[in-house]
């Protein structure tokens, strides 16, 4: 079992990574065969439920489509994240829903403060996070964002939730 200053640890080693653009640290917090979702609003109070039939924000079922991006990131060869983004993620009210000696359920508030073309953006939400707790280091089994203000000025990227 995880103390809750272990589980917030994490969390904020996770972020840091994607704040200083470490990308192979950042997907080592990821199990293979995670599911990583963000669904869109179909309207302004509905999120869609099905990520293979309805459209989403973003959507890899494993860890190889993270390896991709990161592949594109690292490669020049997205435009997304050309010029690069420097952001900046703050993590808020961590709630743990569940604990096994395997798994951690828990939920968070987020906020990103993002920099490009000389414009700063903040994106926010919440995550709720599915950890398997079995090996030596936990690992990300489920990653469920929530973007809550969804009228973005710029393409949206992993870094920025």
């Amino acid at each position: 079992m995880l103390s809750y200053e272990a589980i917030q640890t994490f969390l904020y080693q996770e972020a840091r990574a994607l704040d200083e653009g470490r990308w192979a640290d950042w997907l080592s917090f990821y199990a293979d065969d995670v599911t990583f979702w963000m669904p869109s609003w179909d309207d302004d109070n509905t999120l869609t439920v099905d990520p293979h039939n309805e459209v989403s924000l973003i959507y890899y079922p494993s860890k190889q489509g993270l390896e991709d991006r990161v592949f594109r990131i690292e490669t020049d060869r997205s435009s997304a994240s050309t010029p690069d983004t420097r952001t900046g993620h703050a993590i808020s009210n961590v709630e743990v829903l569940s604990q096994t000696d395997t798994t951690i359920e828990l939920r968070f508030n987020w906020t990103t403060h993002s920099f490009r073309y000389d414009i700063v953006d903040v994106y926010f939400g919440t995550s709720e996070y599915t950890l398997d707790t079995r090996g030596p280091r936990p690992l990300i089994k489920r990653k469920y964002v929530v973007l809550k203000n969804d009228y973005i000025h710029h393409v949206l990227d992993i870094y920025h939730i």
